[in-house]
């Protein structure tokens, strides 16, 4: 439930993707096989390409969790990122700019290595007002246009807060919510598989 399963570019066989994400890449609360991660490397493969899908998730992790690991992270070697994080910044009010910089520092690591990126986007809870809602939302376009990384707009598009698609916290997608993310995210995963890597 959020632990990191690497394998090596050997045992991989073609190219790899890494998922740098929180629960929502981890799977919280659903069988491994049925999370986020097995799920797109399935829908992938199905539709031809030679991927392996690593999961590079922790549970409760925040941006600044995961720019402290990235470097570990990296260790696996991937041809791709799939960066899913923040979403627990803005569960815990976190400071929108300490957000931001995470989130560059990470694209910017990625980008010197060559490395190209798909940013999934978060938006902040509704609770903690205007002015830190549009502050929060709007880090993740900003940065990718800045450091070229396709966009998702929002992970959690046509999923948050409905009870059908949710576990019963309305945080955690259940096993339906995990396969409406795939269906919807599968364009843009593909779109950064077309981009060259290394």
């Amino acid at each position: 439930m959020g632990g990191l399963a690497f394998a090596s570019p050997a045992e991989a066989g073609g190219r790899t993707l890494l998922v740098l994400g929180d629960s929502l890449g981890a799977g919280f609360g659903l069988p491994a096989e049925r999370g986020f991660v097995p799920r797109l490397e399935a829908a992938l493969r199905r539709r031809g390409h030679d991927i392996r899908v690593l999961n590079g998730s922790i549970s409760g992790d925040t941006t600044a969790g995961g720019r402290a690991r990235l470097a570990w992270a990296l260790a696996s070697k991937p041809d791709f990122v799939l960066v899913a994080l923040g979403g627990n910044d803005g569960l815990r009010g976190l400071d929108p700019a300490e957000t931001r910089a995470n989130l560059a520092a990470i694209l910017a690591r990625l980008k010197t290595r060559n490395i190209p990126v798909l940013l999934a986007g978060m938006k902040a809870p509704r609770n903690l007002g205007p002015e830190y809602e549009r502050a929060f939302n709007r880090a993740w376009p900003e940065l990718a246009q800045r450091y070229g990384a396709v966009l998702y707009p929002f992970f959690l598009d046509g999923v948050a807060l409905d009870p059908a698609l949710n576990q019963p916290d309305l945080i955690h997608p259940n096993a339906a919510g995990v396969a409406a993310i795939v269906e919807r995210i599968l364009p843009f995963v593909e779109k950064l598989l077309a981009r060259p890597a290394g």
